[in-house]
């Protein structure tokens, strides 16, 4: 299975496995929602640990699928909100310990999620401009103050995990063959809570936040499947599939 979810002292560890990049096709992202969601409502789970086996966390969509089936971009879209919310909605908190890469829907886990631990390797990336799609802003918003989401979006540029430390999205930094061991210690300080006080401290801090995460990136959304109408999104898919470089314009 490329997702499997094992239960062990009160932590829900949910495991990404999908050579060579966990980069997910529309069915994949569809999947991932009910086996957050399940995990969440089991009364044996006070915690979920979000990580991932191979050469980085999550590489975000299959481009490839989308560069032959640009019109599964709703189930995509659809996919995509609906991860993320689970994982925002989920009745326990949320931890992602990422490593090495972290792109697109990788930012949306991530900025769903309520803590981030990353390995010294990590960085984060919204590539979205460069690949002709739109997206994931509302999520990276959640993590890093706007200028900075700004300056990521516009250059597709690479966050290192040193500087989401320091801007106070990422709660530590780890050696990277520690992070399973640093993470799974981190929740089980979690996990050895009431379960109905972090039920109850979840759903008080959602309640909190300033902006509604989830009705943010739908309105994302539009936008991004706009912009795989043009012309030019194609182009941008066409260009990293056959050279794995930006287009040119």
């Amino acid at each position: 299975m490329p997702i499997t979810c094992t239960i062990k002292d009160k932590i829900a560890e949910i495991v990404f496995d999908v050579p060579p990049v966990n980069a997910f096709d529309s069915d994949t992202w569809m999947a991932i929602p009910d086996i957050i969601s399940n995990a969440g409502r089991n009364p044996d789970v006070n915690c979920i640990l979000i990580r991932a086996e191979g050469r980085g966390f999550c590489g975000g969509v299959d481009i490839k699928e989308m560069q032959a089936h640009p019109e599964r971009i709703t189930i995509l879209n659809r996919g995509n909100y609906l991860t993320f919310k689970a994982i925002r909605d989920a009745e326990v908190p949320v931890v992602s310990a990422v490593h090495k890469f972290v792109i697109g829907g990788g930012i949306g886990i991530c900025g769903a999620s309520d803590t981030i631990i990353a390995a010294d390797d990590a960085y984060f990336s919204l590539p979205e401009v460069d690949r002709g799609a739109m997206g994931g802003a509302s999520h990276l918003s959640r993590m890093l103050p706007l200028h900075k989401v700004r300056a990521a979006f516009f250059t597709g540029g690479n966050i290192p995990a040193e500087e989401a430390y320091r801007l106070g999205a990422v709660e530590k930094i780890v050696p990277r063959e520690a992070l399973e061991t640093e993470a799974r210690a981190f929740c089980a300080v979690i996990a050895s809570k009431s379960r109905k006080a972090l039920v109850i401290a979840k759903e008080a801090l959602n309640g909190l936040e300033p902006r509604d995460v989830d009705r943010g990136y739908r309105w994302e959304q539009g936008f991004t499947l706009e912009m795989y109408m043009h012309e030019d999104s194609q182009k941008s898919r066409d260009a990293f599939v056959d050279t794995g470089k930006a287009a040119e314009f």
